[in-house]
């Protein structure tokens, strides 16, 4: 933590004892989760924006997906994670928090779930916080059901300062998840169908406003 993040976090409310647990329970089971100073700006970010439908890639343990409801108690949350146990953990939360009937979560492949199934499209805001490597191909499946002005959201951008590695100094198992992950920011920077910026808070945020 920066001098800058401690800071922040001393004018911070006390947290629930729900969003709690689930720091530690993902800081224990190693389950990554969004931290304070990302998830802070994105819901800054969406306090302007007042979304009534966000559709969610990469549920892990609903940690983001509760924060998310309860910061707006007029929106209602679709959100899709592939493993079970991370799913099954996220239905536990989700059922705890009391918000079972404005998170609609689902266990499913995002890149193999039939769209045609999306309830609620088109959607305010699209948050991408799945698998890295493939960013690309989330943004293209799930883009179109963005309405116009509409904002996609991608988190783990810098990859815990990874992106700036050369690809010699990356652990092999990494290289083509960061390779795909600067082929993406490269593209999404170009795409002239959005107005895309890269934050660099938290662990890195690309938006991409929807002409």
């Amino acid at each position: 933590m920066n001098d800058y993040h401690a800071y922040i976090c001393r004018f911070a409310g006390e947290k629930e004892p729900l969003i709690e647990e689930m720091e530690h329970y993902a800081e224990e089971h190693r389950v990554p989760i969004m931290d304070d100073a990302g998830l802070n700006t994105l819901i800054g970010l969406l306090q302007i924006q007042q979304p009534t439908r966000i559709l969610e890639i990469g549920s892990a343990i609903g940690y983001s997906a509760i924060r998310l409801a309860k910061a707006f108690p007029d929106a209602v949350i679709y959100t899709v994670e592939r493993d079970e146990e991370r799913y099954l953990k996220a239905v536990e939360h989700i059922e705890r928090s009391g918000l079972s009937d404005r998170i609609d979560i689902v266990q499913e492949d995002a890149l193999e779930l039939d769209t045609g199934k999306l309830p609620d499209a088109p959607f305010d805001a699209l948050f991408i916080d799945a698998a890295k490597g493939q960013y690309q191909k989330f943004f293209e499946k799930y883009s179109p059901f963005v309405c116009q002005n509409g904002v996609i959201y991608c988190d783990n951008m810098f990859m815990h300062g990874a992106v700036l590695l050369e690809d010699a100094d990356l652990p092999k198992r990494n290289r083509t998840m960061i390779r795909n992950l600067h082929k993406f920011t490269q593209w999404a920077m170009d795409n002239e169908a959005y107005n895309t910026s890269l934050l660099p808070v938290g662990d890195g945020i690309l938006i991409a406003v929807k002409k």
